[in-house]
């Protein structure tokens, strides 16, 4: 039977998850589910790889994976099916306590595309928690003078479950003096009070023994119950009176413990042990026994535990003050807790890269984060920002989730890498702040051409160089890095006499060192002009040129060459005829020579080196002229043997 029941809760939960389906398709972006509680790990929650417009094995393909903090833990995906499942046993009472409603949002990332969508998954309620009362066992003390319809307030019982599945009624144990009605409460809760039907007698029966038993509406029907024990006591015919009926007062979250709330008060007019007014709680749940404390004897409420306005904002209690007769009255106390800002900004980074290539364009993505307070108000509401001196700013994407962009493109010969402080202050006073730090990297792009030191160069080289011989060395810089700034040098291609320039000059490719294939000759040509072309090794490579101007050097590598007189091929001598009344001075001939070198190593100078008669000629150190330096006479000979010598200043 009780197989077959469950069958049939669980044919509805398949209807209702149909519906939630129909919704979640008409909505904007937001996904719900429904489960039931107590399922064992991996049970199916929702098909998220169909909602989300894609097939199974696509989920890791697109990087979605489950990022809420708190949630994390519950939910998981199976990729091969493409399906959020259940990550352990799930706890309805636990995860939402007295809720009539269980929702729980998680969100769901998808990686590549840095979307979010939110999911709400409604934890469905069962039977799992009979109704239990505080205690085992209580006693009412009841005068034996009290009349009948007299009422005494009887603990509640309490079930964590809701709907049908929750505390649904009371039942009294059949006897002879007491009935049971319900007592509606402020919070719409009935609770159980014990009613004297008849006339009581001490000294018949001073005890009577009652079973008050709890019964939920679940199927099966689940209960608890708690043994009363009724005293009759002698007649007290005053009941305490508390000076208001309603305690309420406002305490900020902050307070340490020991420290007193407020202080309840009840007078009793009678006399002796009748008129002392005993203090406690009444149908109090543990977990606010474990905050607070009362003085039985004073009245004083204090602080026991810590306060936490994230997780409870109001407390309801009821005190009691009874009198030593056992009369009683009870009083209301109303406690609002008031948020403190005592939970600075928290930041997670929920996806991050830590490198990015330069020139990317503005609003490239650098990182997905999340922030939050857990305070509320102005203490919960949080500003998020970079500071203005960095290229980077926060943008709202969804919920409390921002994305950290590029303002401009970035320039790694500028800055190589960063260092982004996010800063999250919330608006309490006073203020409280967050910051933490992602590095990020700029990559290099191929965006700067190597580049020479000068526009040009000039070279000097003596001609008759050595063959082979490095001459002179240009050099290139690149401010970009790695392959993109290793630079090969080579010469542009040209002819030299109608001969490739290749066959003059070379240059080390890695160096940027030109040298000399060949031994130039000033006489042949004096000047080149070539041009070095400096490449990096990017993608593409980018290129510059230079020009280098070579100028070649004379050597006197030349003797001068005497044009006139001409010199007989025969091994005589040059002959010149002079009259024999020729006067000093008279010009008899001129050596004339040149020399192919130029500057001073062409510069010519004559001189007389051998004369058969010395004395009777002279020659024009520059001119090379040849005169008599006096007037024949008649002993001179005839014939005149003379040899002049021609040198250069080389």
């Amino acid at each position: 039977m009780g197989n077959r029941l469950l069958r049939l809760d669980c044919s509805g939960l398949v209807l209702l998850y149909i519906f939630l389906r129909t919704l979640q398709e008409s909505g904007a972006g937001h996904i719900r589910y429904s489960v039931p509680e107590e399922t064992d790990k991996g049970f199916f929650v929702g098909n998220i790889s169909k909602d989300l417009g894609l097939e199974p094995w696509e989920l890791a393909e697109h990087g979605v994976r489950i990022i809420s903090r708190d949630r994390m833990q519950l939910f998981a995906l199976n990729p091969r099916s493409g399906s959020l499942i259940t990550a352990g046993r799930l706890d309805r009472e636990e995860l939402c306590e007295t809720l009539s409603s269980c929702f729980l949002n998680i969100e769901i990332l998808v990686e590549d595309t840095l979307k979010i969508y939110g999911v709400e998954v409604e934890i469905m309620d069962v039977n799992d928690n009979a109704p239990s009362f505080q205690e085992a066992e209580i006693e009412i003390k009841v005068s034996e003078h009290a009349t009948p319809g007299s009422r005494f307030p009887l603990p509640s019982a309490r079930d964590p479950d809701v709907g049908m599945n929750s505390l649904q009624s009371y039942q009294l144990n059949p006897n002879s003096y007491f009935s049971l009605q319900m007592r509606g409460g402020t919070d719409g809760a009935k609770n159980p009070e014990l009613v004297l039907e008849g006339s009581l007698d001490r000294e018949k029966e001073a005890a009577h023994r009652l079973l008050l038993t709890a019964f939920d509406g679940g199927d099966p029907i689940q209960q608890g119950a708690v043994a009363i024990r009724v005293v009759v006591l002698d007649v007290n015919d005053n009941v305490p009176k508390f000076t208001q009926s309603v305690y309420q007062v406002s305490i900020p979250e902050n307070l340490s413990s020991g420290t007193r709330v407020l202080m309840v008060n009840a007078t009793d007019p009678d006399e002796g042990i009748n008129g002392e007014v005993v203090y406690s709680f009444q149908n109090m749940e543990s977990k606010i026994s474990e905050i607070f404390q009362l003085d039985s004897k004073t009245g004083e409420v204090l602080i026991r535990g810590s306060l936490d306005f994230e997780k409870y904002r109001f407390y309801e209690m009821e005190i009691q003050g009874q009198d030593g007769g056992g009369l009683s009255t009870t009083a209301k106390l109303l406690i609002t807790v008031v948020d403190v800002n005592d939970n600075a900004p928290e930041i997670t980074i929920t996806s991050s890269t830590n490198s990015v290539l330069e020139n990317s364009p503005p609003g490239t993505v650098i990182a997905l984060l999340n922030v939050q307070d857990q305070d509320s108000g102005e203490n919960g509401q949080v500003s998020c920002f970079v500071p203005n001196s960095l290229p980077f700013k926060l943008e709202k994407t969804y919920g409390n989730y921002y994305k950290l962009v590029t303002t401009r493109m970035l320039d790694r010969e500028q800055v190589h890498s960063y260092n982004i402080t996010l800063i999250a202050t919330d608006q309490g006073f006073p203020p409280l702040s967050t910051e933490t730090h992602i590095s990020l990297n700029v990559a290099d792009d191929n965006d700067n051409p190597p580049t020479f030191a000068d526009s040009s160069y000039s070279v000097y080289i003596p001609e008759n160089n050595a063959r082979g011989a490095s001459f002179f060395s240009v050099m290139a810089i690149d401010l970009d890095s790695n392959e993109n700034s290793q630079i090969t040098y080579s010469l542009v291609e040209d002819t030299l006499q109608g001969e490739p320039l290749s066959s003059y000059i070379s240059i080390n490719s890695d160096t940027g060192t030109l040298y000399a294939l060949r031994s130039f000759d000033y006489e042949q040509f004096r000047d080149l002009q070539l041009w070095v072309t400096a490449q990096d090794s990017g993608k593409p490579p980018l290129s510059s040129n230079v020009s280098v101007s070579i100028f070649v050097l004379d050597q006197n590598d030349n003797v001068p060459e005497i044009l006139y007189p001409t010199i007989p091929t025969d091994g005589s001598t040059g002959v010149e005829l002079a009259p024999r009344s020729a006067e000093p001075g008279y010009l008899v001939t001129k050596v004339v020579a040149v020399d192919r070198d130029s500057g001073q190593n062409a510069w010519l100078s004559y001189r007389l080196l051998k004369a058969s008669e010395p004395g009777l000629f002279a020659v024009g150190l520059h001119t090379g002229e040849v005169r008599t330096a006096r007037a024949l006479l008649d002993r001179d000979a005839l014939k005149q043997s003379l040899v002049v010598a021609v040198q250069d200043h080389g």
